[in-house]
């Protein structure tokens, strides 16, 4: 009797299961979880349109490696746009900001610089743009007085020493943009730059009690390889990020003290190193 019972139980629990089964609409092994999706892989399909037309938001372009990396350029600002661009600094040094422990006295000094860069350009390609530039710096430091006594035997004082200088920069250069993402909104580029410069320095001191003004001017060639990041704030304004990583440059100088012609000097050379000095700030704007 008890036999009888455990064999009804078997088939009630057989005819259960197979009925679950048959209610399921999939089975559980076809389950897939939200976290084991696959990331999306975008693909030259991607369309999106700009002024009316069609176009693909991967923008297609040559693997020369052995391997692809699965890198993706976005489209981050279209062909025939206009950008107009602006870099602008000021730096002032006066007394309150030298402190060489007791080695200097009496130290009044002043100076300041400023730097303007204006420059337009035009996506002749999509990410791509060629544009124009020009810079324009000027410097200025004023020595009133300053002693430095460290011992008996080195001993000076200098007193009424000024420099001023100006600086002309124009320039071409060509920028190519790669977008990070479908948001259009974060992209690094890399900039090649010509530039052709022309500045006049003037500096002004005594010696022995004589006054004596020494006249520099000088002209500059340049070429300049700088990446940066670029990221919109707006629809239209974008913030600009670069700094120098890779130059040549030749610089002619001709100098002259109260009138008379004191010679001619050239150099030239190659940067392979991270310029401090040509870290860029500036915004974008797209129209």
């Amino acid at each position: 009797m008890n036999i009888n019972v455990f064999k009804i139980l078997a088939v009630a629990l057989a005819v259960m299961c197979a009925s679950v089964a048959m209610a399921s609409p999939e089975p559980a092994s076809r389950i897939v979880r939200k976290d084991s999706i696959p990331p999306y892989v975008p693909t030259i399909d991607d369309m999106v349109v700009v002024d009316g037309d069609t176009v693909s938001m991967i923008i297609p372009g040559v693997n020369y490696g052995r391997f692809d990396r699965g890198l993706f350029n976005y489209l981050y600002i279209p062909k025939k746009n206009l950008a107009i661009g602006l870099t602008a600094s000021y730096g002032s040094l006066d007394t309150e900001d030298i402190k060489v422990l007791s080695v200097l006295d009496n130290v009044d000094f002043k100076g300041e610089t400023f730097s303007i860069n204006p420059s337009v350009s035009y996506f002749f390609k999509h990410n791509q743009s060629v544009g124009v530039r020009f810079t324009y710096t000027d410097g200025k430091a004023d020595l009133a007085n300053m002693a430095m006594d460290i011992d008996d035997d080195l001993n000076f004082t200098l007193h009424d020493v000024s420099y001023h200088s100006h600086n002309y920069k124009w320039g071409l250069f060509y920028r190519n943009y790669v977008g990070l993402s479908r948001s259009k909104r974060f992209a690094v580029f890399n900039e090649v730059a010509f530039e052709f410069g022309t500045g006049l320095s003037k500096f002004r001191r005594y010696y022995s009690d004589e006054l004596y003004n020494t006249i520099t001017s000088s002209h500059s060639l340049g070429l300049n390889f700088s990446p940066g990041l670029c990221v919109f704030l707006q629809n239209n304004v974008a913030f600009n990020f670069s700094f120098g990583v890779f130059g040549l440059h030749y610089l002619r100088e001709n100098q002259e003290t109260n009138g008379v012609d004191e010679g001619t000097r050239t150099s030239s050379g190659a940067n392979f190193k991270f310029n401090i000095f040509n870290i860029k700030f500036g915004l974008l704007v797209v129209i």
